[in-house]
């Protein structure tokens, strides 16, 4: 107890935390989902505070382009291609070995979100779409979990806290997710370092409120930032709106989704995303075996790396597969069935 309360001391010293705040943070349990910019910033944040048991959860791999603004991660990283999920858990155990991480290499969806949010104090977000962020808050109402949505793009970011039944949700705010290619995204109009800072540290700080029990401190309003142009601004949220397709009409459309397989392009990337619908665990050296006489084969303990022509698979071992050189989902799906199986 003596080196927990040295190495939390100036945190303890903090009124809104104190000892039993401090306890309260070893015993809690926080979901990340995405630990690429805000994610591996949350995750650092929330092990150097001492909350005892982290859930990361990502889909992705490292690659040199996100080291500009994913500071959980490093060159190495990058290029042994580490899942996200494992680089950045790998990282949190050393800065804090007295925590207990879980590590999650996940396209978190309706086969996954319930599980992924069982026994979570906290769930922060760390995605970039919006899919996404209705599925986690029709899971988190559905559970009454509390969530902390946050986005950030250009040098503009905006953050809110989500208690399921005591304000509003999401959707009460954001009926419909914007029209495609309507907003910018970090592919089209870029990022910086500085809003990922500010936007990941009023989510950590709203997580902390909640974990040491001071719901009464917590900014209630959507919060936007944009650092460049020095605009900060509390827009007033309201009360939760009867006719909300989730905490009005108890209505969780995407926990609801049909077993189907998902496919997705991922915006920016020129690739796409092609999971199966029954979770399913690939072997990845017999996988190496089969596509060696096909075309290049890398890899690492997590991934497999397949080039055939202008495409190139990244499957995981859950056998979701990121197929860059199209943006075509039927050409995606074709090179998945013909090379990972259907």
């Amino acid at each position: 107890m003596k080196s927990q309360h040295d190495r939390y001391s100036r945190q303890i010293l903090f009124d809104g935390i104190g000892k039993e705040g401090q306890s309260r943070l070893i015993e809690s349990r926080v979901l990340i989902v995405g630990c690429g910019a805000l994610g591996s910033a949350q995750a650092e944040a929330l092990a150097r505070a001492g909350v005892g048991q982290l859930r990361i959860a990502d889909r992705d791999f490292v690659e040199s382009s996100n080291l500009q603004r994913q500071t959980m991660f490093t060159e190495s990283d990058a290029s042994e291609r580490l899942p996200k999920a494992i680089a950045c858990a790998r990282h949190v155990r050393e800065i804090n070995s007295e925590i207990t991480v879980e590590d999650e290499i996940v396209d978190v969806n309706h086969s996954n979100i319930e599980r992924l949010i069982k026994d979570c104090d906290v769930v922060l977000d760390g995605t970039d779409n919006f899919s996404t962020r209705y599925l986690i808050n029709d899971a988190c109402v559905k559970h009454s979990v509390k969530w902390i949505y946050g986005a950030a793009v250009g040098s503009y970011g905006v953050t809110m806290t989500i208690q399921p039944h005591q304000g509003p949700c999401l959707r009460c705010i954001f009926p419909e997710a914007p029209p495609a290619a309507s907003a910018p995204t970090c592919d089209t109009a870029g990022v910086i370092m500085p809003i990922i800072s500010v936007v990941a540290a009023v989510q950590v700080t709203e997580a902390l409120k909640l974990l040491t029990g001071h719901p009464e401190s917590l900014h209630q309003s959507l919060m936007q930032f944009d650092v460049w142009h020095n605009e900060w601004r509390r827009i007033g949220i309201g009360e939760r709106a009867p006719d909300c397709l989730t905490c009005g009409l108890g209505r969780f459309e995407t926990l609801d989704a049909d077993d189907r397989e998902f496919a997705a392009v991922l915006c920016g990337r020129h690739a796409v995303q092609v999971s199966p619908s029954h979770p399913v665990r690939v072997d990845l050296v017999a996988l190496s075996q089969k596509l060696k006489s096909a075309g290049e084969v890398r890899g690492n303990d997590y991934l497999l790396r397949f080039r055939t022509g202008d495409y190139e698979l990244t499957v995981f071992q859950d056998a979701r597969s990121i197929i860059r050189g199209t943006d075509d989902i039927a050409t995606a799906r074709s090179l998945y069935a013909r090379y990972v199986g259907n």
